[in-house]
Order: C-alpha cells, then sequence, then structure tokens
C-alpha cells in the first residue's frame, strides 16, 4: 500500500479549510484517510498552517510520498528541512 500526505477540502462553499493527512494513493480526495496530521487555513491573513511534526515525520520516515502543496506547507512549518537533515 503506498501512502501519500495531502489535503482534504473542508469547510463551507468559497471558505475553504484543509486538512492535512495521510492516505491510501488509491483512495478519493475526500475519501478514507489513515490519520489528520494538520491542518491548513489559507484565508486566515495570514494562512494559519498547523501541522504534528512528530506524525509527519514519522509517516515519512515509513515513506510516504508528500504531495507538491503539502511539501510546500511541510517547508514552511520546518518540518521538511527537519526530515532532510536526519537521511544525510
Amino acid at each position: 500500500m503506498s501512502v501519500k500526505l495531502r489535503l482534504v477540502r473542508m469547510g463551507k462553499k468559497k471558505q475553504p479549510t484543509y486538512r492535512v493527512i495521510a492516505a491510501d494513493a488509491r483512495s478519493p480526495r475526500d475519501g478514507r484517510f489513515i490519520e489528520i496530521l494538520g491542518s491548513y487555513q489559507p484565508r486566515n491573513e495570514p494562512a494559519t498552517i498547523e501541522i504534528d511534526s512528530e506524525k509527519a515525520l514519522k509517516w515519512l520516515r515509513q515513506g510516504a510520498q508528500p504531495t507538491d502543496r503539502v511539501r510546500k506547507l511541510l517547508q514552511v512549518s520546518g518540518t521538511w528541512s527537519e526530515f532532510k537533515g536526519e537521511t544525510k
């Protein structure tokens, strides 16, 4: 089973918020997921990013592949650099 770290859209119409989740790559965008890793609220000023670094690092170490957007969110939160620093 390949696992992806990706976003799930939540919130009202025209007011999106997103959850960062770990999910099977074959499941639909808003379908089943394995674990919630955090949230992203782009409409706040400035945008709010809350990611549980321990959970995200656990999934990255196990080989989960983040989508492009989630990788950028991990870079902003500092989790991505922590992960890359461990692997070198």
